[in-house]
């Protein structure tokens, strides 16, 4: 496929696949988070890539809100001793973490490809 007929890529779909925004075939991680240099299957730069805190705050909004919910539930309907709610909760909110941050994260990055958004800067 020539670069200048690349075809659509849903920037949900190639975030949730943790895939490369503008073709949608090379991985977009070469490390748990950390973004390659460059796609593999079509060569899209990657250096300019810059999410900030922007994933962990819609993971932690989202979680926070499924955790907190769970617990006031179980809480109210069941009543168990605090050492359950330890037991359960914690480890489902670590797990949480790292299955929601790389898809969260890869879908930031290809809507920022898909608007073409880039650095403010100041007119002097």
């Amino acid at each position: 496929m020539g670069a200048g007929r690349m075809r659509t890529v849903s920037p949900v779909a190639a975030g949730l696949k943790c895939r490369c925004p503008r073709c949608g075939e090379g991985k977009l991680y070469s490390k748990f988070l950390t973004v390659a240099p460059a796609c593999t299957a079509c060569g899209l730069d990657f250096s300019k890539v810059d999410t900030g805190d922007g994933p962990a705050v819609f993971v932690i909004l989202i979680l926070g809100f499924l955790v907190v919910g769970g617990a006031l539930v179980l809480e109210m309907t069941i009543a168990p001793p605090y050492w359950v709610h330890f037991v359960l909760w914690l480890p489902l909110t670590v797990l949480g973490v790292f299955v929601m941050l790389p898809p969260f994260k890869a879908t930031l990055i290809a809507l920022q490809y898909k608007h073409k958004a880039a650095e403010g800067q100041l007119n002097d």
